[in-house]
């Protein structure tokens, strides 16, 4: 009869062994609660004083570098170990608050204002004499383009150094040519009558348009600008301002006061502009060649992109 074999015993496994981990956190967790909940609300008062106390029961007087006078007492935190905390709880401020700096006020003189010095002096007699002839040009170019300046046909600035005349073309040329008009011929005898007295060197600047042009009196912009210009001066050298005094430039399309896609911008670019300067801006040889030159054949051209005769 065979053995029988012994059945091996198997281990009673347990399936509830999770609630032993689970029953440390939840009794942890409302440790936790109960912890957060007893510190919540908690006297700043009796914090304070409890911190000091035990700052001077486990840490001592405390020590200084610096020396200390008999008699004097000390402050600041847990400095008065003898003292109760109810006493030190009771100190103005509080003991750790006796620590913070206390500041000091200092009032100041005011300051004494500087008295600002005044000139009797009006401020027409500071400029200098050349500023002063350009005022007076000024006011005569003013006065003799009054009508065509309200009716925006000519434009009068004033600069430091210099001033402006810009006249439109629409009034001076036909499209395309550097001839003046019947019209614009009185303009520019009436402008020169203003500045034959007067020493000031005077440069014509010629604009045009970007839109090209190529004839055989004008293959470009360049010289249509620079003939525009060169009339204007043959006109005031013929009407008695002397010709040392004068000079053309022909900025073809390149110096635009507006954007040329537009018709109303074309229109404000074409232009001549009569620039009056003053005369210190010019050397002392030159304005007295200017001034004893008087009238001559013609006046010296100087276009930019090549020297032109008038038409």
């Amino acid at each position: 009869m065979g053995r029988r074999k012994k059945r091996k015993h198997e281990d009673h496994q347990n399936h509830e062994a999770w609630a032993i981990p689970y029953g440390d956190l939840i009794t942890l967790l409302l440790a936790f609660f109960v912890v957060m909940y007893a510190i919540s609300s908690v006297n700043e008062g009796k914090y304070r004083v409890l911190s000091d106390a035990l700052f001077a029961a486990f840490r001592g007087t405390p020590r200084t570098v610096e020396p200390i006078q008999f008699g004097q007492k000390q402050v600041g935190s847990g400095a008065d170990v003898k003292t109760s905390l109810v006493q030190q709880s009771m100190l103005e401020g509080q003991p750790r608050s006796l620590l913070s700096p206390v500041p000091i006020h200092v009032s100041l003189p005011p300051p004494i204002a500087k008295p600002v010095e005044t000139s009797s002096v009006p401020l027409g007699s500071q400029l200098t004499p050349s500023a002063k002839a350009l005022e007076r040009v000024a006011d005569e170019v003013m006065r003799a383009m009054d009508s065509l300046v309200k009716a925006n046909l000519v434009v009068v600035r004033r600069k430091t150094n210099m001033i402006e005349v810009e006249i439109r073309t629409d009034i001076l040329y036909p499209s395309g040519s550097a001839t003046l008009s019947p019209g614009a011929i009185q303009v520019i005898e009436r402008l020169a009558a203003v500045l034959r007295p007067f020493p000031n060197p005077i440069r014509v600047e010629g604009h045009t348009d970007s839109r090209p042009i190529a004839t055989a009196a004008f293959p470009s912009n360049w010289e249509l600008s620079a003939a525009r210009a060169a009339s204007v001066v043959h006109l005031f050298a013929s009407r008695g301002v002397a010709p040392a005094r004068l000079s053309v430039i022909g900025l073809g399309e390149y110096s635009p006061v507006k954007s040329n896609t537009t018709a109303e911008g074309r229109n404000a670019n074409r232009r001549v502009v009569i620039v009056i300067l003053s005369t210190d801006s010019v050397p002392g040889g030159a304005l007295a060649a200017a001034n004893a030159a008087g009238a001559a054949p013609s006046p010296p051209l100087a276009a930019r992109g090549g020297t032109l005769p008038a038409p």
